[in-house]
């Protein structure tokens, strides 16, 4: 399907999610069941937010049989979905719609004022601020944001201001699915070249993207990001929409000063504005800067927006702490870019101080350890002790020669390849009073962090 024939909402009938208890699919089907869409779903795994839909009015199945199907007249399916898949093929047999997930949360956006947010890196960070930011000032949104946010307490809900707030994934192509007026984009780096193949393609993406935004629309660009400011720059020439910049380069609309926790403002037409955020490093005060631009760009007052911020907590597994012991904070992050880490490191730089910060990476997919393993080595470097785990492969099968230790031979004296089973042991060994523990990464490296808390406690 292309992006020009996504559906009306309406026509869309009884709708079946295949893999809904994902964090993007559930998000889905949570609006289009509060937006009065019949809804039915399935999972390999009996999942929490399963029971939460059902609560809410959706047909819950637990595995994977045609059956489940049911008189659906749509289906969505899940990225990791298997072809062969019994309800997916049964869909295909049928002649049944299939919408990918972007193309689904596309058609429940409707007739709304939408604001995506694009890039790189900082998106579901970007996407929490700008949604909580929006509710602090009184409007109520509908958003959907690809991680848990705690301030929210879900990451999709149906609100009646008319404006929808959502995170537009470029790792597919998926993005170009939606039809924002307002687009912000927060910086633009190769990623996901297993998708794109080249750097340039990546490029090419978010051109398109920008190329959708209407006359009367705006792009919130990352003067502060050479990618970001390059697509600004190519944007301006196109002439499609109007460009709003934000960051801390005098090339900025929107300027921010950031002196570091406790000191981050920003200067606007409107005059200048401190902002309290709960939230540590200086792309997360890019990342309110831009949350800050959206605000005033839907008419919301400039110290309502900047008192707004204050709310933010932060989102799940983006500097998430997951517990202290003998003086010593864990935190988990879901940094899996080479820039992502760097930026994670230098905020447990910024809380830490004076003391030590340890991190266990674990890289994600073999691709993109192939392609970037020193630049990953020369982030992890800015940590006392860098411990790096296996790759995890998520959707990929293995690359002949291509291990951690593409990463672990840049490494300081401090940083080398560990087990699953020797890592919790030596980062509690490692760590003193004051200092910082960073889990890092994309796979189920997550699940360290309790047990490296429980490991200082005992």
């Amino acid at each position: 399907m292309t992006p020009a024939s996504v559906p009306g909402l309406e026509s869309l009938g009884r709708v079946h999610f295949i893999g809904i208890g994902g964090v993007g699919m559930s998000a889905v089907a949570r609006i289009m069941v509060a937006r009065g869409i019949p809804v039915s779903g399935s999972d390999a795994k009996d999942l929490p937010v399963m029971a939460d839909l059902a609560d809410a009015g959706a047909r819950i199945a637990v595995g994977y049989s045609a059956a489940n199907l049911g008189d659906a007249q749509t289906v969505v399916a899940g990225s990791a979905i298997r072809a062969d898949n019994p309800e997916l093929a049964a869909a295909r047999a049928a002649g049944l719609p299939v919408l990918h997930r972007s193309q689904a949360l596309a058609a429940t956006m409707g007739d709304d004022l939408v604001v995506t947010v694009a890039g790189t890196h900082g998106k579901s960070t970007t996407t929490s601020m700008i949604t909580v930011l929006l509710q602090g000032a009184g409007l109520d949104p509908s958003f959907a944001i690809g991680a848990n946010v705690p301030a929210l307490g879900v990451n999709a809900a149906h609100g009646t201001s008319g404006v929808f707030v959502a995170e537009a994934d470029e790792s597919d192509g998926s993005f170009l699915n939606y039809r924002p007026k307002v687009a912000v984009v927060t910086n633009v780096e190769p990623d996901h070249l297993d998708h794109y193949g080249t750097a340039e393609a990546v490029y090419e993406s978010f051109d398109r993207f920008t190329a959708l935004l209407p006359s009367d629309g705006v792009l919130i660009a990352c003067a502060d990001d050479p990618g970001a400011l390059a697509l600004a720059e190519r944007t301006l020439l196109r002439g499609n929409t109007r460009v709003v910049l934000y960051g801390t380069s005098d090339r900025s609309d929107l300027v921010l000063h950031d002196g570091g926790p406790g000191d981050v403002a920003v200067t606007s037409p409107a005059g200048q504005f401190s902002l309290e955020l709960q939230v540590p490093g200086r792309h997360n005060a890019l990342n309110a800067a831009a949350a800050f631009t959206v605000a005033l760009e839907l008419g919301v007052d400039a110290e309502t927006a900047a008192r707004a911020l204050a709310h933010f907590s932060g989102a799940s597994r983006r500097f998430e702490l997951k517990g202290a012991a003998r003086g010593v904070r864990v935190f988990d992050d879901y940094a899996h870019h080479p820039t992502e880490v760097r930026a994670a490191l230098a905020a447990a730089r910024s809380v830490a101080g004076e003391h030590k910060v340890h991190v266990l990476f674990q890289p994600h997919l073999f691709s993109r350890t192939r392609e970037f393993a020193r630049e990953f080595a020369e982030a992890l470097n800015l940590a006392d002790t860098a411990l790096v785990l296996d790759i995890y492969p998520a959707r990929e099968d293995p690359i002949p020669g291509v291990t951690s230790q593409l990463i672990t031979r840049h490494l300081n004296a401090g940083g080398r390849l560990v087990g699953s089973g020797e890592a919790v042991a030596a980062l509690a060994a490692a760590a003193g009073a004051g200092d910082i523990v960073l889990t890092v990464g994309a796979g189920d490296v997550t699940a360290f962090g309790p047990r490296i808390v429980e490991a200082l406690d005992g």
